[in-house]
């Protein structure tokens, strides 16, 4: 009898839920991991979730796996790294509980992950998210829970997942001290301040609302709490619209989390302390905030006029030459 399906339950039960306590979102995350492993197995094994064998499970097996993450699936290294994440903390569980499939396990969580380039992080400039925000009709009630939305992206950084469990109760709209509470990585709480448009915006979004407490600050359609993949239906839907005013955003994928890139480039721009956007966002440590800095291009700009040498002309290198422009430009 096969010990595999027993032991991924208990992961998933015992170590997962009840040790670790891990969050909705780690346990989704995990889960997908081996929805996928399991299909995969079913393609290349021909055998039923069921019917495997942790030793059907081994390092060739993982292997061809990430392979066909990547070839076939087209997934981006970080998400081919998260499933593996996902395999090795299974694979860790499974070496307290099978001792006899040591050497295997071993060889498993030995797999590394793939090294990737470090790209500078998107965001938008201020007429972009001024057309996204301006957007959605507002005349409408499904207009109004998108301003309010996306007002609350771009203005709090807030992560996708952190929006999608703001309950009513959440937000505080007094007009001295409104702000939001929401619990992100790491069960870490933190409230974030409402700008006044913000909270015009959360308000017209309520009005008329008649809920309890603990509904969801963002419904959907069937009154339901929104999901990650709506949010994005959502952003993506009034990304194009308001493309047509501000055509930049035509050449730009935007996110849930470029909206929370733009509130981070927003704040550095305005001369907040690393440290404060790292406590803003709900950052580890300030060492992450550092990406911000590396994309914005106007700091860099401004560092550069401080340390021109006096009486030098601050501008740009511009080629006088054609060829040579085009030279420049290779």
């Amino acid at each position: 009898m096969s010990t595999f399906a027993p032991l991924l339950q208990a992961f998933f039960t015992n170590r997962l839920r009840l040790q670790r306590q891990a969050s909705p979102h780690t346990v989704a995350a995990y889960r997908d991991a081996f929805r996928l492993l399991l299909a995969f197995a079913h393609d290349e094994l021909g055998k039923s979730p069921s019917a495997l064998a942790l030793a059907d499970l081994d390092a060739p097996f993982v292997t061809r796996f990430l392979s066909h993450l990547d070839k076939k699936r087209n997934s981006a290294t970080r998400t081919r790294n998260a499933r593996l994440a996902a395999i090795h903390s299974f694979f860790r569980y499974a070496a307290l509980h099978e001792p006899s499939h040591a050497a295997l396990i071993q060889r498993v969580l030995a797999i590394p992950h793939k090294r990737a380039a470090k790209k500078l992080v998107a965001f938008l400039t201020r007429p972009e998210f001024e057309a996204l925000l301006a957007s959605p009709d507002q005349t409408t009630q499904l207009g109004r829970r998108d301003h309010a939305l996306l007002s609350l992206a771009v203005q709090t950084g807030l992560r996708v997942s952190e929006i999608t469990h703001l309950r009513i109760d959440d937000v505080s709209l007094n007009r001295s001290g409104a702000h939001v509470t929401c619990r992100g990585k790491g069960r870490k709480e933190r409230s974030t301040p409402l700008t006044r448009h913000t909270v015009n915006a959360l308000r017209a979004h309520l009005r008329g609302h008649v809920a309890t407490p603990d509904t969801p600050l963002f419904v959907s359609r069937l009154g339901n709490q929104m999901s990650r993949d709506a949010i994005e239906r959502l952003i993506e839907k009034h990304r194009a619209r308001a493309a047509k005013r501000c055509p930049s955003l035509s050449r730009k994928r935007v996110s849930p989390h470029v909206l929370r890139h733009t509130n981070a480039m927003l704040l550095l721009e305005s001369g907040i302390d690393r440290s404060v956007i790292a406590l803003w966002l709900g950052h580890e440590s300030v060492e992450t905030t550092e990406i911000y800095l590396h994309a914005n291009l106007a700091i860099k700009e401004k560092t550069i006029a401080k340390t021109a040498p006096p009486g030098v002309r601050k501008t740009r290198y511009r080629p006088s030459d054609r060829l040579l422009a085009f030279l420049e430009a290779l």
